[in-house]
């Protein structure tokens, strides 16, 4: 008898804590996004309805249930291109990632940093997407494939005229550069349309898609910049650069260990 009324106490404390550790995933994933307040807030209503059901109070029980219903249907159809992108992560992570040791990326970094600030004194546009967990197979496919090691000069040849690589970005895996004159899907995002070029939408726009970081150098103004989860900020200067880059991408594989 004592054990039933203990899974009866232990029952719904289990659901809050299963359901609040799903919920905090969910809101990770998207943040940055603009479901992310939605979410939030739903995680609120949800604690409310957890609540009701443990406290026993029917009628606000009933009416959160209907409204859970009808969000249900709502979030579907408001948030589909989010919704779109999660899965698509989901959908491209790797089961086996190419291991680098940390003196193997930080020398990469500073290849990728010589290269970016050279054709940022020339004014010489250039997209550079690291992918990191999740596979850029299919914007690898839609360039031409490199599939060469990592260095300043191989960047700078690609992206300096007459080379017919220039257009596009350069997606790079491990130690070695896969593909040139890649196609990047643009942001979509509405508060970027009328502050940023093409450039900039493509770089935020493959963030927003996948986990990759981007280093850009703008045509116009030769302003470097990182897009990483959406976002991008402006650099001045190449070791504030090398700087982010190894916060980014260091730091990941020290996680791992």
């Amino acid at each position: 008898m004592s054990f039933f009324w203990i899974w009866d106490f232990v029952k719904p404390v289990s659901e809050i804590i299963i359901l609040w550790i799903v919920f905090y995933h969910v809101l990770v994933f998207f943040e940055g996004t603009r479901a992310f307040q939605v979410f939030r807030g739903i995680s609120y209503l949800l604690i409310m309805f957890l609540g009701a059901q443990i406290l026993g109070l029917d009628i606000i029980n009933w009416l959160l249930t209907k409204f859970f219903a009808i969000s249900i249907i709502a979030l579907l159809i408001i948030f589909q291109p989010e919704l779109r992108q999660g899965l698509a992560r989901l959908g491209q992570q790797h089961l086996f990632n190419i291991a680098l040791e940390e003196s193997e990326i930080v020398a990469i970094i500073e290849e990728v940093a010589t290269a970016v600030y050279k054709l940022a004194r020339q004014k010489v546009g250039c997209l550079i997407a690291v992918e990191r967990e999740t596979r850029l197979k299919i914007y690898i496919e839609s360039g031409l494939e490199v599939d060469a090691k990592i260095s300043a000069e191989l960047i700078q040849s690609i992206f300096l005229l007459p080379s017919p690589l220039h257009d596009g970005g350069i997606i790079t895996r491990g130690n070695r550069i896969m593909s040139a004159s890649c196609l990047f899907p643009l942001s979509d995002n509405p508060s970027f349309s009328k502050i940023v070029g093409t450039r900039h939408r493509a770089a935020i726009g493959i963030t927003e898609h996948t986990d990759a970081v981007v280093v850009m150098v703008s045509e116009q103004s030769g302003e470097v910049s990182v897009a990483a989860d959406g976002r991008f900020i402006s650099i001045d200067n190449r070791e504030r650069l090398a700087g982010i880059l190894k916060d980014l991408l260091v730091s990941e594989v020290k996680k791992k260990k």
